[in-house]
């Protein structure tokens, strides 16, 4: 694909976001939702552009590491509609059980406390990911090098299924009927990111919602969740925010959920 058309079509996706944030904000506004706080909102911002930034930081790195394991590959599997269909459905299995463990093991909790951190849910909390998350991506798609999907194939479902996480972290939408239980849903999301006891370590699919059916962390929405980690509002400055897991976790104080 041609550079000049990538980033002329990476904007205009940028754009169809930022026009779907303003018009929750309204949507927040007209309806006394409070869906949105200046200062979380900031926040979010800062920490989506460093973010961004992180991606340009680490990419040779992650091609490094992505390149080296290829040499390793069982198959090479040519670069097919059905191989795509197969890579995107394997990416979002594969992030299920690393978006599990993100819950379960403490290091891992330290880079996705982050994306947990935030009171509201809205749009804007969608990027609220940590900067050296980067630094995990190449050992997370690991085992779909090895099994020979084209790595073309693989940063584009991952970074599809990214951008379908963004549709959920609103509360605009509310329950999409037989949907439910078999795609990830708005509904579904506001689950996962409950800090209520029946709400946590649940709803961990991306795109599919069946894997938590299947493996027993699938839980519909009942009450009205109450977002954040357990211990509550932690900070606005978007370096505590992605650090704070870090700290906690050398200091052995990592004994909250979210």
């Amino acid at each position: 694909m041609d550079n000049n058309f990538r980033a002329g079509f990476g904007g205009i996706v940028f754009l169809f976001l930022l026009a779907l944030v303003v018009v929750e904000i309204i949507w927040s506004w007209r309806k006394d939702k409070k869906a949105y706080s200046t200062k979380d909102t900031l926040a979010n911002l800062a920490i989506f552009i460093g973010f961004q930034l992180s991606k340009v930081l680490f990419f040779g790195f992650q091609y490094t590491i992505m390149g080296y394991l290829s040499q390793f590959s069982l198959f090479h599997l040519k670069s097919t509609a059905v191989v795509f269909l197969i890579s995107f459905v394997a990416v979002d299995f594969v992030y299920y059980w690393y978006h599990r463990l993100s819950h379960k093991i403490k290091l891992l909790w330290a880079f996705h406390l982050v994306h947990h951190s935030s009171l509201f849910m809205n749009l804007t909390v969608s990027y609220r990911l940590n900067w050296l998350s980067a630094l995990l991506t190449p050992f997370v798609v690991a085992p779909l090098i090895l099994i020979g999907l084209p790595f073309e194939f693989i940063a584009a479902s991952f970074g599809l299924n990214l951008l379908y996480q963004f549709f959920l972290h609103t509360e605009a939408v509310g329950k999409l009927g037989f949907i439910e239980g078999i795609l990830a849903t708005p509904s579904a999301h506001r689950v996962h990111h409950g800090s209520n006891e029946q709400y946590i370590d649940k709803n961990f699919g991306g795109v599919f919602m069946v894997w938590d059916r299947w493996f027993g962390t699938y839980q519909p929405e009942t009450i009205k969740a109450t977002y954040g980690v357990t211990t509550g509002f932690i900070s606005n400055n978007p370096f505590v925010l992605v650090f704070k897991g870090f700290v906690d976790y050398f200091k052995g104080k990592m004994d909250y959920k979210g």
